[in-house]
């Protein structure tokens, strides 16, 4: 079993800094970061990259609505067309800042309200990943379970990497429980832990309906903004490795 275990980075703003993405950076394969729109700016950016690629951890687009104070978490009314290409402008601006620290951007993934809008709704799922193909056919997509992304990528003829969001939950249809809801977010350890496990050795995520769904996982998420989340991943990424598993960037799991 090849796994990636990937987090959410960069996302702090100017002086302030959210999570600890130095201490995350030694133990996770992959980086997801913010690219200015929700969170993070050119120098955050810069210093990430430059640190992921010090420790061979992927990098790649985390792309959001333009909702820095919101943390991109508040659904937004943007014309498909401007939103798509809101999604180049973020792709460029990462891979760019990539290309110049001696590093590729190797996938890309939807932040928050944007991700959960594109997951449920194929018309605009269509024309985000249409943006993503057209700036790079080889960038591979992250994202949670979900038909629109996955059909929509598969039209492009772009790779989806499903992920599994170890700290949220899932509806019965695979798409993530708004975070409006109660323990759409859960924070126990203990049972993230018993998540993370089910889907190692059964492949099954228990859903908020109380449901065993079958779940397919190349990669693992977790939040870097969630307290103790190093402590966390550390202990995911022995879960993983005590269960025959191995940790690998998303690149290059096949």
């Amino acid at each position: 079993m090849r796994i990636d275990l990937n987090a959410d980075l960069g996302e702090g703003f100017g002086p302030w800094r959210m999570g600890e993405d130095e201490a995350l950076l030694d133990v996770l394969s992959s980086a997801n970061i913010a690219c200015g729109f929700h969170a993070g700016d050119p120098l955050i950016m810069q210093r990430t990259v430059e640190a992921a690629l010090a420790r061979g951890v992927d990098v790649g687009a985390h792309v959001g609505f333009p909702d820095i104070q919101g943390f991109g978490r508040r659904r937004m009314d943007v014309p498909a067309p401007e939103l798509a290409a809101m999604v180049t402008y973020q792709l460029g601006a990462l891979a760019g800042i990539a290309r110049a620290a001696g590093h590729r951007m190797t996938h890309m993934s939807f932040h928050g309200a944007l991700g959960n809008l594109a997951a449920a709704e194929a018309s605009v799922a269509d024309p985000l990943v249409e943006a993503v193909a057209r700036f790079d056919p080889e960038v591979t997509i992250v994202t949670s379970s979900s038909r629109a992304i996955e059909g929509a990528a598969a039209r492009c003829g772009l790779r989806a990497a499903i992920t599994f969001l170890a700290d949220r939950a899932y509806h019965a249809d695979g798409l993530l429980v708004p975070r409006r809801l109660p323990r759409s977010v859960i924070h126990d350890e203990a049972e993230v832990l018993q998540r993370v496990r089910l889907l190692l050795t059964e492949g099954v995520v228990v859903t908020y309906e109380g449901e065993r769904l079958p779940t397919k996982a190349d990669s693992i998420l977790l939040h870097g903004d969630t307290a103790g989340a190093v402590d966390l991943a550390r202990t995911i990424r022995r879960e993983i490795e005590a269960a025959g598993g191995s940790v690998v960037p998303v690149s290059r799991i096949a």
